[in-house]
């Protein structure tokens, strides 16, 4: 097992990490936007009660679920590593720092960006995933646990609401430094085809996130 402990401890091996499972969880991003959007559905709650009871209880979804949770936690540490060690390759400052000119606010601002997802993921989970799997939640008429009655109660109010728009607000940002930073760290970086990743994570960056604050804006404006 030494390549393992080779990769996870030299600074292109944590980056390879960090972009593996930076690419899942943008592959997770679409999949939950798309069961998300079940919230909208005009049934009372149905179709995303009976979707959230599949996540939760499926065997290969559940294996998949800590798999991804593993990923977030990786990706989570790695991001963390790297920076202390940025750090420490440079204990001093440049004399003059002009950041816009060589690089965008995303890239310079990554660590900030992460932790304003992480905040969000803890506060997201702690309402949703846990009361799903521990709360005292009421069933629906289907048999189903009424998940949709706890995130319309959430999203009822304006602070929950706004919040979770800074957030999405956020996540573009990281995003789209992200995106392509991940296939250039694979050794995805060609004259060719850069561009076009490049121009496909900005908009992946402002669809996806937009997509995900349109539902409690939605839901809070209809309420």
């Amino acid at each position: 097992m030494s390549w393992l402990s080779d990769t996870l401890t030299s600074t292109i091996g944590r980056k390879l990490v960090m972009s593996l499972t930076g690419l899942f969880l943008i592959i997770f991003l679409v999949v939950h936007l798309a069961g998300n959007f079940q919230l909208l559905a005009d049934d009372g709650g149905l179709a995303f009660n009976a979707y959230a009871k599949f996540m939760t209880s499926n065997p290969l979804i559940k294996f998949t679920s800590y798999g991804l949770y593993a990923f977030i936690l990786i990706h989570i540490i790695m991001s963390i590593v790297l920076a202390a060690k940025n750090r420490s390759a440079r204990p001093v400052g440049y004399a003059q720092v002009k950041g816009s000119a060589n690089s965008s606010f995303s890239s310079r601002n990554m660590g900030i960006l992460g932790f304003i997802i992480f905040v969000f993921l803890v506060i997201h989970l702690r309402n949703f995933w846990y009361e799903m799997h521990w709360g005292s939640i009421p069933m629906d008429e289907a048999g189903n646990k009424d998940l949709y009655a706890v995130v319309n109660a959430a999203f009822s109010q304006w602070w929950y609401v706004a919040i979770y728009v800074v957030c999405m607000v956020g996540l573009a940002f990281h995003l789209s430094h992200g995106f392509s930073s991940a296939f250039q760290t694979l050794g995805i970086n060609h004259k060719k085809y850069t561009p076009f990743i490049k121009k496909l994570g900005i908009v992946y960056a402002i669809l996806i996130p937009a997509a995900f604050a349109s539902i409690p804006l939605i839901m809070f404006f209809n309420s």
